[in-house]
């Protein structure tokens, strides 16, 4: 890809004590945040957490009721949109219809009367490997081919900030895919700075250098992804960040580098520099993948916890791996993800199993253990998934 051409870093953007109110409700609260320039940050969270109105407010298009926006030291909070150093690319592309392809891209330098307006415009086609079909309409180009033109044209203006609104939301899963990456070395080849908003864990954690988590307004936890995914701090994080298995139960001892909670009779040791509390009733965890499945209890070994025995209540084949459902009494229910390293699933629905897993791979959350979620998240597709089941069954064995 060319892209001497696009080598001037973007701005760093800061939020200042950012308050957004609407009538009847609070969409942001306090919001403290530095982006560096030339990052590429993903502002990740559920429907309604307030990352689309941050974004908004960055853009312009809504007014901050206290607090200041800042864009390479300036601060722009009273600026008009079109004067911001910002472009945005939107999930619905936006496109002109009427326009050619090299027309949609040049169309924003014509409009501001910069000089050789369809060079550089041809430069940001090539940019996105394009250039080739410069003089089709779009609507004779495919979505993912539409979404890289709808981001040259943002390009080709050298935001100081680029505002990317699930941008990939309308593509299927492979080209989904396919443009993560391609995005990831557009950013690195234009040097700009990236603020992605989504709520596509997967799509964060691939492109972005900093994620950060939003709920109800605020940032529940920000940093690389894989600190975010193997050390959740909350179980809000830990929950919407893939998946994870919580445990409640009291540290009955500590020693120089090892919590023990005593998690329904059964000890269970957390890494102490992996554990947010140290005493009292606390709340653990750990992820699926980090789970072995054995069908006979496991032997006791030095730096492993082991839980058991349950009972497989669902098993579901997802490809590349197999996840298991396993309920154990006393404690709940655990779900395992196997990898298919061997031809049909390890255990079947009914049949007795334990689970085990590295000391190390715990982590302790902030959360107190009340607070923890009682049901899974209705944003976890297996969860919708095994509700889809279970209404399914429940019908036929009712006809």
């Amino acid at each position: 890809m060319a892209s001497g051409a696009f080598a001037e870093a973007g701005a760093d953007l800061e939020l200042v004590a950012i308050h957004k109110r609407f009538p009847g409700f609070t969409a942001i609260e306090s919001l403290d945040l530095e982006i560096p320039a030339g990052s590429f940050f993903a502002l990740l969270g559920p429907s309604g957490c307030g990352k689309t109105t941050t974004l908004r407010l960055v853009a312009g298009l809504e007014q901050p009721t206290s607090g200041r926006i800042l864009i390479g030291g300036k601060d722009v909070t009273d600026v008009k949109p079109y004067k911001r150093p910002v472009n945005t690319v939107f999930q619905s592309y936006a496109l002109f219809p009427h326009m050619t392809v090299i027309e949609n891209v040049a169309f924003g330098l014509r409009r501001r009367g910069v000089p050789e307006a369809v060079a550089k415009a041809h430069e940001a086609l090539e940019l996105v490997e394009l250039d080739h079909l410069a003089e089709r309409k779009p609507q004779q180009l495919s979505g993912g081919q539409q979404q890289r033109v709808a981001l040259a044209r943002a390009v080709v203006n050298r935001p100081a900030l680029l505002l990317l609104d699930e941008p990939l939301g309308a593509l299927d899963l492979k080209l989904r895919r396919q443009m993560q990456l391609e995005l990831k070395k557009i950013q690195h080849d234009v040097g700009l700075t990236f603020l992605h908003v989504t709520h596509d864990q997967e799509e964060a954690m691939t492109m972005a250098d900093t994620v950060a988590v939003m709920n109800h307004g605020a940032i529940e936890q920000m940093g690389a992804p894989e600190e975010l995914y193997e050390l959740p701090r909350t179980a809000f994080v830990a929950n919407f960040l893939g998946q994870s298995n919580l445990f409640a139960g009291e540290v009955v001892s500590t020693t120089g580098d090892v919590v023990v909670v005593d998690v329904a009779g059964v000890r269970i040791a957390v890494p102490k520099e992996r554990a947010q509390r140290h005493a009292g009733a606390v709340a653990i965890g750990v992820r699926p993948e980090k789970l072995r499945l054995h069908a006979s209890a496991p032997a006791a070994e030095a730096g492993v916890n082991a839980l058991g025995p349950g009972r497989v209540a669902d098993v579901s084949f997802s490809g590349v791996s197999t996840q298991y459902h396993i309920d154990i009494p006393g404690i709940g229910r655990v779900v395992v993800f196997a990898q298919n390293t061997a031809s049909g699933p390890v255990a079947n629905e009914g049949d007795e199993a334990w689970v085990s897993w590295r000391v190390e791979h715990g982590f302790g959350l902030v959360d107190e253990p009340s607070t923890l979620p009682r049901f899974p998240s209705d944003t976890d597709t297996a969860s919708l998934a095994a509700q889809t089941k279970e209404e399914l069954l429940a019908e036929l064995g009712e006809t």
